[in-house]
């Protein structure tokens, strides 16, 4: 029976908009939640279960269980009861374009629009008015509990969510739900699974985009688990790295008056801030006297030898899907004079020609600046791991370019151009990647944007990688913790809508996996503590990375 409503959690966080599960409920007792589970009466029908877990979703949705809202209704059950009976009907009728058609039956427009917020749900209850009892699928509120359980019945945007989540576009309502959902969970009940037929699973696969791996630890709404590889140097930690595939959404750059104007996201006011960061992009520089020695990509070679390799038509070969019509002429002319013809006559699409655009964003602010493995600074390490990448791509027949980027304030963020697309990879951009030195600090979002914009204006083709390599400190003035880790998450999610794949490295540095997590979501990424032990992440990192683009691009 667990088995059976946990395969619900799915749904329950598609209609509550955060992580949610589902579990059954003491014998006896109405379907009711503390703000991070559903309990449902395990006894129920199927049909019974999904409406009582609408009707308890909505009400996480909308903001019903604040509480503000619970203390009023504590030990006050014949309240609750009114209150529910009225914001019940409200909550759902806010939330029916997420609901199954079976629960949108349960509406009462006309009790749904006696309410307005929940507040005046709540002075509805506590008026004269007539108010019918709630339906027994409604389930009940028990507002005690959910204060001692520690649960939030508040989602992570303010009240009112659902109106907010109206007017924002199907692309971005999948983004904002990207770190709620844990995928690989089946929906047998309601006969449409992520990726598969009926409306509810086109609608699910509309908001999450590609699943995730079912191998994943954690409860819903985590990020794809970290994995460690045994693999690597002596002396050195395992490379940790996490895979995941996110619901991306379309990005927002703007190019205005000096510089590039572009948005960023509060995560505060669940919205964006628009034309609020401006970059820059400042002339390279090239230093005589900080040479840096030509980065041996070798061992990389190998891992990203078959990356970007797009299909090219080849004439004369033994089987295809056209045939080559010179070669057909030929053969019958030999035919025709007596010798054995060349059986080799058609056309085939073969993997040969490279089709591959990667920009290396490479972190210079001050947190590079401290100590890394074996001596050297985080920035020696990051350094050394672009040149590497660079190189070994370059080598490969890959259109690559590499840019630092640093900021001083939203209105300073500065993207330094060490090679462009055009040039070649020789001495003159190795002195300005060796003159690259530590200082001020790191607006991700922004550098990501511009880069993904580089990307989409002067890649040339038709798979293109952002690699970005950063500590992960995502800091500067107004871009604290939470904000700037969501900000650079949500960077990311548009690269993959735009459909470049995303692959963040932190090399030499000393950021625990959990931080991680939180600064780059579900884009690829790796802790790997020396530039040696790249070898052993890249190629399953970045042919991730490309498949997650072209998933969204496709989706798009």
């Amino acid at each position: 029976m667990d088995d059976e409503l946990g395969r619900l959690g799915l749904l329950a966080c598609a209609l509550s908009g955060r992580a949610l599960r589902v579990a059954p409920a003491d014998p006896g007792e109405r379907a009711w939640t503390d703000g991070a589970t559903v309990f449902l009466e395990a006894a129920a029908s199927q049909g019974r279960q999904l409406e009582a877990l609408a009707v308890q979703a909505s009400l996480l949705a909308a903001g019903s269980l604040a509480p503000g809202l619970l203390r009023e209704l504590a030990r006050r059950p014949a309240l609750a009861a009114r209150y529910l009976a009225v914001e019940g009907h409200r909550a759902l009728a806010a939330n029916e374009d997420l609901l199954p058609p079976a629960a949108r039956s349960l509406i009462d427009r006309g009790v749904a629009a006696r309410g307005g917020p929940a507040a005046a749900s709540l002075a509805v209850a506590r008026s004269r008015e007539a108010v019918p009892d709630p339906p027994e699928s409604f389930g009940a509120i028990h507002p005690r509990r959910v204060l001692a359980s520690g649960g939030r019945g508040e989602a992570d945007v303010p009240s009112g969510h659902i109106a907010a989540r109206r007017q924002r576009s199907p692309d971005e309502l999948a983004e904002l739900a990207e770190d709620d959902l844990e995928a690989g969970v089946a929906l047998p009940l309601l006969a449409s699974p992520v990726g598969g037929g009926g409306p509810l699973g086109r609608l699910l696969q509309r908001m999450f985009g590609a699943a995730r791996s079912s191998g994943g630890r954690g409860p819903a709404g985590a990020d794809t688990a970290t994995h460690r590889t045994r693999a690597g140097a002596r002396g050195g930690r395992a490379a940790a790295y996490g895979i995941g595939m996110a619901a991306p959404i379309t990005a927002l750059a703007d190019v205005r008056g000096q510089g590039w104007r572009y948005p960023e996201w509060d995560v505060h006011q669940r919205r964006y801030r628009l034309d609020w960061c401006t970059v820059r992009e400042v002339p390279p520089r090239s230093q005589e006297d900080a040479p840096m020695a030509t980065p041996n990509g070798d061992a990389l070679r190998r891992p990203l030898a078959r990356l970007g390799v797009g299909l090219e038509a080849c004439p004369r070969q033994p089987r295809g899907d056209d045939l080559d019509l010179d070669a057909m002429v030929e053969a019958r002319v030999e035919m025709l004079a007596g010798s054995t013809p060349d059986e080799a006559v058609y056309v085939d699409r073969l993997r040969r020609r490279r089709d591959l655009a990667v920009l290396v964003l490479l972190d210079c602010s001050g947190s590079t600046a401290e100590p890394g493995a074996a001596g050297a600074t985080v920035h020696e390490h990051q350094r050394a791991a672009a040149g590497a990448v660079l190189g070994a791509l370059y080598d490969l027949g890959d259109r690559v370019a590499l840019y630092s980027f640093r900021s001083q304030g939203r209105s300073a963020v500065h993207l330094e151009p060490v090679k462009y697309f055009d040039d070649a990879f020789d001495a003159r951009v190795l002195r300005r990647l060796g003159g690259l030195t530590p200082g001020g600090y790191t607006r991700l979002g922004a550098a990501i944007r511009h880069g993904t914009s580089v990307l989409a204006d002067r890649g040339g083709t038709s798979r293109r990688l952002l690699v970005v390599l950063s500590d992960g400190f995502a800091y500067d003035h107004g871009y604290e913790r939470q904000y700037g880790e969501a900000d650079a998450r949500r960077a990311l999610a548009e690269a993959r809508r735009r459909g470049v794949g995303a692959v963040c490295l932190s090399v030499g540095a000393s950021t625990d996996a959990a931080a991680l997590r939180r600064v780059f979501g579900a884009a690829a990424h790796a802790i790997v503590p020396r530039p040696g032990q790249l070898s052993q992440v890249v190629g399953p990192l970045f042919r991730s990375a490309l498949r997650s683009a072209e998933t969204a691009r496709r989706a798009s």
